[in-house]
């Protein structure tokens, strides 16, 4: 009996360790954003006639994002240290699937490399023509009434016989507008402007802002008198482009590093605004374990989170570019 019963027992705690493995490698559906180090920008960026003999590095940081597996939803404890959950609809909210958001992923990139070029070298005094074109829709989520009239890769160009060419311009557009009310949307798609009615919506994180539920970004004509070519790999999305522009500052001959580390996250608008991003607080731990300096961050709710878990890190908000340039350049940070 004694015999049946620890077989039985061994049994159980195989089952279970069986069990435990089969929810460990099964993934989720919602995902996981989890730290990543920080790395060096100076072999990623090629800057034509480029070169820094100053000390110090600038440095990106990028986070991974990979779907949460069974077990680490079910226990929360065994989660990577730093980690978030974020549901799948906040990652897809149009159905999209893994392949087709890192594919948009890829795109930002692209589009973040090209207007951190434009932003970096007009700062420098380089004469660079680079036109606003329109708003790129870059997402549409599936529970709008845009949904049924927009597409991704739309260009918005009027709002309400108003023409716009700058993601600012639009939300000022819409912001004129109640939820509910609908409005009339100019948008290039492919070689035609077509002439398209949506509805607005209360934005589900302020209901008394006005949204049209997409996701944007710049379209322009951008042409640059020097080479600049930036290699990430598989990093995607758009949030590298102020370190991207340091970088290309740094090999044209300014010193911002002054001899330290320093680390910079934030999307660039066409004008050198630094637009907010998401994933701070894995961004600010990856940040930490690299040893940096300073950490560059985009002011308000951004900077909050990066001061949250500074743990001593030197936090530095930033409303554009040109702001971090002459920060950097004329007030040096200490190692």
């Amino acid at each position: 009996m004694k015999r049946f019963a620890g077989t039985a027992v061994v049994l159980g705690l195989i089952g279970l360790a069986a069990t435990a493995l089969l929810l460990w490698w099964l993934p989720a559906d919602d995902f996981l954003f989890v730290p990543d180090r920080a790395k060096p920008l100076a072999d990623k960026v090629e800057v034509q006639g480029g070169r820094s003999n100053a000390k110090g590095d600038v440095y990106y940081v990028d986070l991974f994002v990979r779907r949460i597996r069974k077990l680490e939803q079910l226990l929360p404890f065994t989660r990577p240290e730093g980690s978030t959950f974020v549901p799948e609809e906040r990652l897809t909210p149009d159905g999209t699937s893994d392949a087709e958001r890192n594919r948009q992923n890829a795109e930002d990139m692209k589009r973040s490399e090209q207007i951190a070029a434009v932003v970096a070298l007009r700062a420098l005094g380089y004469h660079v023509t680079a036109t606003p074109r329109g708003v790129l829709v870059t997402t549409v989520y599936s529970d709008v009434p845009a949904a049924k009239v927009l597409d991704p890769n739309d260009v918005i160009v009027g709002v309400n016989g108003v023409p716009v060419r700058t993601p600012a311009q639009l939300r000022r557009e819409i912001a004129r507008l109640e939820p509910g009310d609908d409005v009339s949307l100019s948008v290039r798609r492919e070689d035609k402007v077509l002439d398209l009615t949506v509805r607005t919506i209360a934005s589900p994180d302020d209901p008394s802002r006005t949204v049209i539920g997409i996701l944007v970004d710049q379209d322009a004509k951008i042409e640059l008198p020097i080479d600049v070519d930036i290699d990430l790999g598989r990093v995607g999305g758009p949030s590298a482009g102020l370190p991207f522009a340091l970088e290309i500052a740094r090999q044209l001959g300014r010193n911002v590093t002054h001899g330290c580390r320093i680390a910079a996250t934030g999307a660039l608008a066409l004008n050198g605004s630094v637009i907010p991003i998401g994933g701070v607080k894995q961004k600010t731990i990856g940040v930490r374990r690299a040893g940096v300096d300073t950490f560059l961050v985009p002011v308000g709710e951004n900077a909050q989170i990066a001061r949250k878990y500074a743990d001593g890190l030197r936090i530095i908000p930033v409303e554009s570019f040109q702001q971090a340039l002459r920060t950097l350049t004329t007030r040096p940070v200490k190692c």
